[in-house]
């Protein structure tokens, strides 16, 4: 079957788990992205003064320096009709504070609870989704991106290219990589970026292993030799030729990385290393539920349902692509 982006997403569907773990993670993806539109007290629609508004735009739109209805700015939306407001599907804002509703059980005003300053657990859980599935993306493509250039370097070149890059990956290799991380985060300011940075800083090692190999393997075939004979340069014989037949053990290595990264940001947040409050992240909800683990259960229960439900939806993602790209292990 002729390697594409269709034929692959087609296998895949063919097949009950990654069928599963395509839907999931198209729904959790789209949770993450939609996040300020299904969980925010700032509604949806709302008219004011016999004029329509979308007020939920100000909390998404991109340039912060142009301020989007700057007559809505001082607005309390809770002494408005709720006549004339349409709200999100959770009317609760990740860091609404109610001192009325500290630690409330799961209830239909709050379907997962709320945590000890009264937020709504359901709502910081939908929002620490971006936090956590960002990670996974971006990490992935900065160590993706290293791990394909210098493995392509080494894989085609040889010689002493290889040679240096070879020593340069097994001294990489070498490094604790959690511990790494812990390290670059604390002695770095804590944010997203640098926890992004210093997981792809450090997980390109695999990646370029994997391209080096393809490429030793590749590169002395056929095809290649015949594209040798037309002149073409290095520059279109790496990128044309012998990355595009490279890429499927990668994007297999890449789903299992991005499972990987989320439980890595998800560990740091815990220990207290991760996106600093009051930014939701899963691995920071479970941090903050160790206190109340006697009294309050939902707390720890639905964050790590969330961790685990994601990690698990990229590790069967993972294993379909496995399946599906190696002809060895394709199953009947």
């Amino acid at each position: 079957m002729k390697l594409s982006f269709r034929n692959i997403l087609k296998s895949l569907w063919q097949r009950k788990l990654p069928r599963l773990s395509l839907i999931l993670l198209g729904l959790l993806g789209l949770m993450a992205i939609n996040a300020s539109w299904l969980a925010s007290s700032t509604p949806l629609y709302a008219v004011y003064q016999d004029k329509t508004y979308f007020p939920i735009l100000r909390e998404i739109w991109p340039l912060n320096h142009l301020d989007l209805y700057p007559e809505l700015q001082s607005i309390e939306w809770n002494n408005l009709d709720k006549k004339s407001l349409i709200l999100p599907l959770i009317p609760y804002s990740p860091d609404d504070y109610d001192l009325d509703a500290i630690l409330e059980a799961p209830s239909l005003k709050h379907p997962l609870g709320t945590d000890d300053q009264g937020r709504d657990l359901l709502s910081r859980i939908i929002h620490g989704s971006k936090i956590s599935l960002s990670v996974g993306f971006i990490a992935v493509g900065i160590y993706v991106s290293i791990g394909l250039l210098l493995g392509a370097l080494a894989g085609y070149f040889g010689g002493k290219t290889d040679f240096l890059l070879s020593r340069l990956i097994e001294i990489v290799i070498c490094f604790p990589t959690f511990f790494l991380i812990l390290t670059l985060v604390g002695v770095l300011e804590r944010s997203l970026f640098y926890i992004m940075l210093a997981i792809g800083l450090t997980g390109w090692t695999g990646i370029a292993r994997l391209v080096r190999g393809e490429f030793l393997k590749l590169k002395n075939q056929d095809f290649m030799t015949a594209a040798r004979t037309l002149g073409l340069s290095d520059t279109r014989l790496i990128f044309y030729h012998l990355l595009p037949n490279s890429l499927a053990p990668v994007l297999v290595s890449a789903t299992f990385g991005m499972a990987s990264a989320i439980l890595i940001e998800s560990s740091l947040s815990f220990l207290g290393f991760g996106v600093p409050p009051p930014t939701p992240s899963w691995g920071q909800l479970l941090s903050s539920a160790r206190g109340f683990m006697d009294m309050a259960w939902w707390l720890a229960l639905f964050p790590g349902l969330a961790i685990f439900l994601s990690i698990t939806t990229l590790n069967l993602l993972g294993e379909g692509l496995r399946d599906v790209l190696d002809p060895k292990l394709k199953r009947v």
